[in-house]
């Protein structure tokens, strides 16, 4: 099992520990590095600003949203810093949910979300090759536009620039067991978000017959300390905000999720308080059992011991969300036993 370096997102700002901890992770042999985005700070310019001080290590959004940029877009800024990192980019997609997508960058969310995601790896997939000039009578990423206020002068075209690696890896993250599904099929691998290793049922059956060097990379947030209690706080304040505030009482993807894997009472119990304004109250109503299952946290024993877990399933990259470090050397010793 890989090690990589999941950074997230910025605050209130960045985070001066970023690149030194992407430098020690590089030195420490970690596989890659990983940014995020949501609503404030774009994954791709940190990734870039990481690649100029870095050398070996990979680099990957966990993840880009689609409903930021056009497929063809994204490809182009793949490209450009698969080019400037020479060969080190990988593409880490998401959909988010209705409130992100129509709320922060005035999208429709689609009817059909597993459709149009089908459509943006096809357009991705299109430019990277750059075999033909890019083409498809989609629903939703058709291209040339040809709606009803089109011009009708749009063209097929193909990038001017000639991809590094037409086969730059596409990951998807994906929660509902449909789009796992559907991601094993169009993507080079997978990022999901919550991932259980005594619970691989719950993201469906597709996980049972992956092809070959599929990548299955959860996220997990890891922390060496001596009161598991005390560490797991930050687990469940993550937790209170994704399923508490990040979706719509009625949809929320993450919610979903966490009532699939026998948490549905507390899902809608961090709901009901998130929502009322009482933030505080559903980060404690998170189940100290649901955020140590998801997460590496405790002394350095409990950590090796519950490693061997996650090992033992399909994950092939364990990307921590580990925030000092200390935590960063100790995980990458007991992964190389």
């Amino acid at each position: 099992m890989r090690l990589g370096l999941a950074l997230g997102y910025w605050g209130r700002g960045p985070s001066p520990a970023h690149v030194p901890l992407a430098q020690e992770a590089e030195r420490l042999g970690y596989d890659s590095v990983w940014t995020a985005e949501s609503w404030g700070s774009d994954a791709f310019t940190p990734l870039a600003w990481i690649a100029a001080r870095t050398s070996t290590i990979k680099l990957g959004t966990a993840v880009a949203q689609m409903a930021a940029r056009p497929p063809t877009t994204t490809a182009m800024q793949a490209l450009t810093l698969d080019h400037l990192s020479g060969g080190r980019m990988m593409l880490g997609l998401g959909l988010s949910g209705p409130q992100v997508v129509e709320g922060w960058y005035g999208r429709p969310f689609p009817k059909s979300p597993l459709t149009a995601t089908r459509e943006y790896v096809d357009v991705v997939r299109q430019v990277l090759r750059r075999e033909a000039p890019v083409e498809l009578a989609g629903r939703f990423h058709a291209h040339p536009y040809r709606g009803p206020d089109a011009t009708g002068l749009g063209k097929p075209l193909k990038p001017i620039t000639h991809p590094l690696r037409p086969d730059l890896p596409v990951l998807l993250g994906a929660e509902g067991p449909k789009n796992v599904a559907q991601t094993t099929r169009i993507a080079d691998g997978w990022l999901p978000l919550y991932w259980s290793p005594t619970r691989p049922e719950v993201y469906g059956p597709a996980l049972r017959d992956l092809p070959e060097g599929f990548l299955v990379a959860p996220l997990a947030q890891v922390r060496v300390c001596d009161d598991v209690a005390d560490g797991l706080l930050p687990v469940k304040a993550m937790l209170g905000f994704y399923i508490g505030g990040m979706g719509h009482a009625t949809r929320n993807f993450h919610a979903d999720l966490m009532a699939r894997m026998g948490y549905e009472e507390e899902a809608r119990r961090i709901q009901e308080l998130f929502l009322s304004g009482r933030r505080e109250e559903a980060v404690l109503a998170v189940p100290d059992a649901f955020a140590d299952e998801i997460s590496l946290v405790g002394p350095r024993e409990r950590i090796a011991e519950r490693l061997e877990l996650w090992r033992e399933g399909p994950v092939t990259d364990l990307l921590a969300l580990a925030p000092d470090p200390h935590t960063l050397r100790v995980l990458a010793e007991l992964n190389s036993r």
